[in-house]
């Protein structure tokens, strides 16, 4: 299954980080004071948010960006207006680092969320240092003490947490464990399959203190503005807007009718 192959390799990713580094990295971004651009903040703003994503490749779809500045790619999606921006972290399968997020995050003004699969503390401490605003936790691969101590870790660092759900059941465990921000993904994680239906199915599931994100799958302005009929407050897009030639038309186009 691709899931426990992709958490696979991210717990041996941080297993070769030694035990006193990753503690290391934990100490250091408690101790950081530098401000971080608000997530939340963003989120509560009127109308459908939009947060675009620079991804390079993915399980899936294999390589999506050949010619792959992402630097430049962030920036356009800033100069095209985009609310907020994920950055691909993970290498092995979607060919993202760490230094992608460090370098967007200090070049944009606007806020930045690191999507990997989170496994352990120290990697959210990292996206700190990196100087994100956001980290992505998904329940299907965590336990619930993991959940809870990992969004908990996040507000201590001033991270909002987006946390991931494709459940009712999930998202009953996120609310439980903390969560502000539900993602809801319309890609199965089990076969990478994508049901744009999902997200609406599930946004009644979601309570009405939480601010609620669509993942995955969306590729019209149709479906942008079903997205906002439903009361989501973000969309996040990656592989439309990546391989789109034109990303500044490309997040017009998405946003056509919607506010935000």
């Amino acid at each position: 299954m691709i899931l426990d192959q992709l958490v696979q390799a991210s717990q041996q990713r941080v297993q070769k980080v030694p035990v006193r580094e990753r503690v290391k990295r934990i100490q250091q971004a408690r101790k950081m004071t530098t401000p971080v651009l608000s997530f939340e903040a963003m989120l509560a703003q009127p109308g459908l948010q939009l947060i675009g994503e620079v991804k390079r490749a993915s399980p899936s779809k294999g390589l999506i960006a050949a010619n792959f500045d992402y630097l430049k790619i962030a920036q356009d999606y800033a100069a095209a207006g985009v609310n907020a921006i994920s950055v691909l972290t993970e290498p092995r399968y979607f060919k993202g680092q760490l230094s992608y997020l460090q370098a967007i995050a200090q070049t944009v003004s606007v806020p930045t969320l690191r999507k990997d699969f989170i496994v352990a503390a120290s990697q959210i401490a990292s996206a700190r240092i990196a100087g994100a605003s956001a980290v992505l936790l998904i329940v299907a691969i965590l336990t619930p003490v993991q959940l809870q101590a990992f969004i908990t870790l996040a507000h201590e660092l001033n991270l909002s947490a987006l946390v991931e759900v494709h459940t009712t059941a999930e998202i009953k465990q996120a609310v439980a464990a903390g969560a502000r921000i539900i993602g809801i993904n319309n890609r199965n994680l089990k076969d990478f399959s994508v049901n744009f239906a999902t997200s609406c199915q599930l946004r009644q599931a979601v309570p009405a203190e939480c601010y609620v994100v669509a993942e995955s799958g969306i590729q019209t302005a149709t479906q942008a503005q079903q997205l906002a009929a439903a009361g989501f407050d973000a969309m996040l897009v990656g592989e439309t807007l990546m391989r789109a030639p034109d990303k500044g038309q490309a997040v017009m186009q998405l946003r056509a009718g919607v506010r935000g």
